[in-house]
């Protein structure tokens, strides 16, 4: 019995270590966000002082100020910002001193069991440290402006506001999420951007200052196809997206679409709803015509759509 405490006690030992030594390393590159209407975290991308953090807490702010852990504290500027992400990236003046950074790892080998841990400024707290695992992988949150956020971590690490664009991290101390929201009332459901979405984005931003994606002009919800429908035209699908709305002068009214037509099909693609027809609204499509399937009383049709640049 006594051997089998002090095995429980070596495992306990090893788990501390391992959280400590990671909190050690992506510590120095934690930030705290202030701003006009609260505040959040950062992770600290580059040693020129560019920092990650999101949108959502940095959304409408006309003062953002950036304490780093060492105690120096400057203003930042809006780099860039996407809504649909929930991402945005700022940058403070560096004075000469770089700063320390950390890295963002490829997400796709997160696994579900592994250790997670999460560190931010929950109201307020500096540097505040939370562990666990990782829930889930791949999963879906909508983000505020209502767009799907793909590839999202689920973790049981505890989350609080304030935590919002802070690092979730391995082992290792790398970055393998960006802290981004929690489920009020329940406990243990908190959700982390993925890396590798997050080093995209955030590579968009800094170049762009926007992320690009197109725009058709259509407002529409996820019905079901009826399968005599779907037989009688040779569809792979249960469902599609009727248009509700099509805004004066987009793509999509140019093209010729009608209210009460359901989208079936979309650059070669099969448009089972609303968010598979987002996530073929890439940068790509803008300008290039694309051919779209649809169901207009029964019948199948082909139109051709020349997809805008989505305003930012």
């Amino acid at each position: 019995m006594l051997a089998q405490r002090d095995d429980d006690g070596d495992l306990l030992d090893a788990y501390s270590r391992a959280v400590t030594a990671a909190v050690d390393a992506v510590s120095p590159a934690v930030a705290r966000i202030d701003t006009d209407r609260g505040g959040g975290s950062g992770i600290v991308l580059s040693p020129d002082g560019l920092i990650l953090t999101n949108h959502h807490v940095v959304a409408g702010s006309r003062r953002l100020q950036v304490m780093l852990p060492e105690g120096r504290s400057a203003p930042a500027d809006l780099i860039g910002s996407d809504a649909h992400a929930d991402l945005a990236v700022v940058r403070i003046g560096v004075e000469g001193r770089p700063l320390t950074f950390a890295s963002l790892a490829d997400s796709s080998r997160v696994r579900a069991g592994q250790i997670a841990i999460a560190i931010g400024n929950p109201y307020g707290f500096q540097h505040t440290v939370t562990a666990g695992i990782v829930s889930a992988v791949g999963r879906s949150l909508r983000a505020q402006s209502g767009r799907l956020i793909e590839d999202v971590i689920q973790t049981d690490a505890s989350l609080n506001p304030g935590n919002s664009g802070g690092p979730l991290v391995d082992s290792t101390g790398t970055v393998i999420g960006v802290n981004t929201a929690m489920i009020q009332p329940a406990h243990g459901l908190s959700f982390a951007i993925a890396s590798s979405t997050a080093r995209f984005v955030a590579g968009q931003l800094i170049r762009d200052g926007r992320m690009r994606r197109s725009y058709i002009g259509v407002a529409g919800q996820t019905v079901p196809v009826p399968r005599a429908l779907s037989r009688l035209h040779n569809l792979a699908i249960a469902s599609g997206v009727l248009v509700a709305s099509i805004d004066a002068d987009s793509p999509a009214a140019t093209a010729g679409l009608k209210k009460g037509d359901i989208i079936v099909g979309f650059a070669g693609e099969i448009v089972g709803g609303v968010d598979a027809l987002h996530r073929l609204l890439i940068a790509e499509r803008v300008g290039t015509a694309t051919r779209t399937n649809v169901l207009r009383r029964g019948e199948r049709r082909s139109l051709t759509l020349v997809p805008r640049e989505l305003a930012s």
